[in-house]
């Protein structure tokens, strides 16, 4: 097993398993995550045949940055992992810091129409190591703390539930990368039974949810998630949500040329939208070679946002990144399969 796949409770577990005190669980996960040693050897508060019997119990191999893309404010990195698969991830510089966008499966089956990621169909889901060296491995690259984190790479975070809810630990706790939970932010299609797990796990993390169209009729075309979970059932759950953690969901609308753009469904997600504790994220389109969907106008996007305002709904309108390099989730990794 790989070191980095281990919360806190989980390696004091097993230094208590082979007799030894569970507070060095705590000195390895300093070494680890806040002085950033990846030698064992370098652990030098535990003695030597402690060091050696991590090596034998623990893997601690990293995935190898590939390629490298950059751009204003952005970098985007293409990871080899063990078993010869890729993944992404994505840097992003804002004026509050850095913002670290990954990856949670390899490949995606939620197959979203207008999603590179889900074009490329579910390997298998990113062990919670894999999660993990995301983020330290470009920390420790630009010698950079990361503020923020993201789940909204390549695959569905709650399609790997167990996974995803332990890498949230692991870089939420203190000792750990210590992100804070209002820092990190799930991005979710809409799982319905994971996001009613979620609201009863008390975790302050924000929730963002890929909404896309105001309708069943469109977001069924767009989303085949929202054939087995439609909209009703789940703004009833996003409305339990709420109610059990006080905390605001956001809304994901990608816009859509003459798709989803229209000031008829501006007003219609308006109507879904009202007296929810929410916020809509417009988010300009990043097109891909793949996939025969155009960005919005700005014009368009313009006219969307008015509309949202003069409803009276909280709208913001995501800053584009990456404009010359790889933008669209999935596009580099897709590229190299």
């Amino acid at each position: 097993m790989n070191l980095y796949q281990m919360t806190l409770e989980d390696l004091e577990k097993y230094f208590e398993s082979i007799g030894e005190k569970k507070f060095k669980a705590l000195q390895v996960y300093e070494w680890l995550y806040q002085k950033k040693k990846t030698d064992v050897d370098e652990f030098t508060n535990l003695k030597k045949e402690l060091r050696e019997k991590l090596k034998e119990d623990f893997s601690f191999k990293r995935p190898e940055i590939i390629k490298r893309e950059i751009d204003k404010d952005v970098q985007k990195f293409l990871f080899l992992l063990e078993d010869g698969e890729k993944i992404e991830a994505v840097l992003m510089e804002h004026n509050y810091g850095l913002s670290v966008c990954v990856s949670s499966q390899v490949g995606c089956n939620m197959g979203c129409a207008f999603c590179e990621s889900g074009r490329l169909k579910k390997v298998r889901n990113l062990k919670v190591h894999e999660m993990v060296l995301q983020v330290l491995t470009i920390e420790e690259l630009l010698e950079r703390e990361i503020h923020s984190v993201v789940i909204m790479g390549i695959g569905e975070p709650l399609d790997n539930y167990d996974n995803v809810m332990q890498f949230i630990k692991i870089i939420n706790h203190p000792k750990g990368l210590a992100i804070g939970a209002r820092h990190i932010t799930l991005s979710t299609c809409g799982i319905i039974p994971k996001i009613k797990e979620l609201s009863h796990l008390g975790i302050q993390i924000n929730l963002a949810i890929s909404l896309h169209a105001p309708n069943d009729e469109l977001r069924s075309k767009l989303m085949p998630i929202n054939k087995a979970y439609p909209l009703k059932e789940l703004m009833s759950t996003l409305k339990e949500y709420i109610a059990l953690t006080h905390r605001r969901v956001t809304m994901e609308y990608i816009l859509l040329q003459g798709v989803n753009d229209g000031e008829s469904h501006a007003h219609e997600l308006a109507t879904l939208l009202r007296g929810m504790n929410a916020y809509v994220n417009l988010i300009p389109y990043n097109e891909t070679n793949h996939l025969e969907f155009k960005k919005s106008s700005k014009e368009r996007i313009d006219r969307f946002f008015n509309v949202l305002k003069q409803e009276k709904i909280n709208v913001t309108i995501r800053r584009e990144f990456g404009s010359k390099i790889s933008a669209a989730c999935g596009q580099l990794r897709s590229k190299e399969v």
